[in-house]
């Protein structure tokens, strides 16, 4: 019972953790523009995501521009795409094996054990989904802090992290702890005897009396 009880909350740790990585990935506000220096200029916020940039007004107006060409951006830019997407792939694959291994569904026989193993296998596919994740938001905060603390980075051209990739970074660890659950929810065989051979027993030492 308390293995039905991991493996459920596993499971619903990798839902919210696919979530969060399909909309931490849709959302543009993965950075936004840092106001430093002598002449702040709020009335236009500046925000990058992974496929798109948008100008936030003080007005309530919003712009956006989706890249026109992927060969003019930058090989973080490219290699958090390429990871995200991976990423959200891989822990739906790995949710849906899961689903397959789980004491409260019906699907992979009826085979305990075998079911385990399979809940256990789509554990440890969602923490490679979720280890895809937290490479690429690692990748994408390395590179906006080496371009905020760049002396040559205009002041105008400096970022900060935005709320897009907290809720990535969220998705991704929700996705690690959920896949750890259920990677971790497969009972150890016990030792079964043989088939065919019983336990001895005591009364075959005794002598049996002959009668004449």
């Amino acid at each position: 019972m308390a293995h039905s009880g991991m493996q459920i909350l596993g499971f619903a740790l990798g839902l919210f953790a696919v979530f969060g990585l399909i909309i931490g990935t849709i959302l543009p506000q993965w950075k936004m523009s840092a106001f430093v220096g002598s002449n702040i200029i709020t009335a236009v916020s500046m925000y990058e995501g992974l496929w798109m940039s948008c100008a936030f007004q003080s007005t309530g107006q919003i712009q956006c521009k989706v890249y026109d060409s992927i060969l003019q951006l930058n090989s973080a830019l490219q290699a958090t795409r390429a990871l995200m997407v991976l990423s959200i792939i891989v822990s739906v694959g790995g949710l849906g094996v899961a689903c397959m291994g789980m004491k409260c569904t019906t699907c992979g026989g009826d085979d305990k054990v075998k079911k385990s193993r399979i809940a256990m296998a789509g554990g440890i596919i969602m923490l490679v989904g979720a280890l895809c994740a937290i490479v690429a938001c690692g990748w994408y905060t390395n590179d906006i802090v080496q371009a905020f603390y760049n002396p040559f980075t205009p002041v105008n051209s400096k970022y900060e992290f935005g709320a897009a990739i907290f809720i990535t970074w969220a998705g991704a660890f929700l996705g690690l702890i959920g896949g750890c659950m259920l990677a971790a929810s497969c009972p150890r065989q016990t030792s079964i005897p043989a088939k065919g051979r019983y336990p001895q027993s005591t009364a075959s030492s005794i002598p049996l009396k002959s009668h004449v």
